[in-house]
């Protein structure tokens, strides 16, 4: 009992929390935007791989992080344009398409994996981005070790979901794309282009689970491997679920599900089975997206392809 005390109020256990939430909060704000305009997306996996991968590719090819950071967020902002394409322009099935482009992404980065570098991997000397350590902040007690010393990803994350709780509550532009998401007709009989936010919309969505892509590749490990989100698009997914398609709302079941996961890892050293705590996040997944934990309502015209001349 001891070591699991010990376990929780040991200050690297949030400090991880927080970095495990950054991948999981990035494109779980993103889906929100992207979903407040009515675009169902579930094409953040894809997103992210493309994002990571693109990142070390550019970060190894110019000896620039900064480079790699914004290749894999304009990398995930591309690929998502194809779902907003065919979910606006052509009115397919949103979550076909998702899933579509989540196999694609998989598989290109793979080819793409093997062609560039063959079966040593990404380089080695691929250039990190920067940590950030915050001199007064770092040096408080307890929060200190907490929130003081972290990737700059990691600071731009909460930068992030301030911003975009403001953008979507409190100025114009938030307020059409939730009228967008929410009543298509009645947005475009005040003169809001319809097409233009939800395009909008999914484009932001793109960007932000690029850069969660970007921090797995460039922020943590400096280097790409197969499927190296490991099913993460998936759990942002849950998270905006959770979080009632907010982006504070989003953030904080990012934290709980970061939590779940640095938790697992600081159970196995103290001989608890692998296996089982290493389920945690995707228990909570679970009981997330089948609604256990207080009920969520989607915007309403969530996912309902929306046609001026009709």
């Amino acid at each position: 009992m001891s070591a699991i005390a010990q376990i929780f109020t040991n200050p690297e256990l949030y400090a991880a929390t927080i970095s495990m939430a950054t991948p999981l909060a990035l494109p779980a704000i993103g889906g929100t935007f992207s979903e407040r305009t009515g675009v169902v997306n579930i094409a953040m996996e894809g997103n992210m791989l493309v994002g990571a991968f693109f990142a070390v590719m550019v970060a190894a090819a110019t000896q620039q992080a900064w480079l790699g950071l914004l290749a894999g967020m304009l990398a995930g902002g591309i690929l998502s344009l194809a779902l907003a394409f065919t979910a606006i322009r052509l009115q397919s099935d949103q979550v076909i398409v998702g899933m579509a482009l989540n196999l694609f992404a998989s598989g290109l980065t793979a080819f793409l994996l093997n062609t560039v570098y063959g079966y040593n991997g990404t380089p080695t000397n691929t250039p990190f981005l920067p940590t950030i350590t915050i001199p007064f902040l770092s040096t408080i007690p307890f929060i200190g070790p907490i929130l003081g010393h972290h990737d700059v990803v990691v600071y731009l994350m909460l930068l992030i979901v301030a911003g975009s709780q403001y953008v979507l509550f409190h100025t114009k532009l938030g307020l059409r794309m939730r009228a967008v998401g929410e009543n298509p007709e009645a947005a475009d009989t005040v003169g809001i282009h319809v097409a233009r936010i939800r395009y909008l919309g999914v484009f932001i969505g793109g960007l932000l689970s690029g850069l969660g892509g970007v921090y797995l590749s460039i922020g943590l490990l400096n280097a790409f491997d197969v499927n190296m989100t490991n099913g993460r698009g998936y759990i942002a997914l849950a998270a905006m679920i959770f979080g009632k398609w907010t982006p504070l709302g989003s953030f904080g079941a990012a934290l709980l599900f970061g939590f779940a996961t640095a938790l697992s890892i600081a159970l196995q050293n103290v001989g608890i089975s692998a296996n089982l705590v290493s389920m945690l996040p995707y228990a909570l997944t679970i009981i997330a997206l089948t609604g256990l934990v207080g009920r969520s309502r989607a915007p309403a015209a969530d996912g309902i392809p929306y046609a001026p001349s009709k």
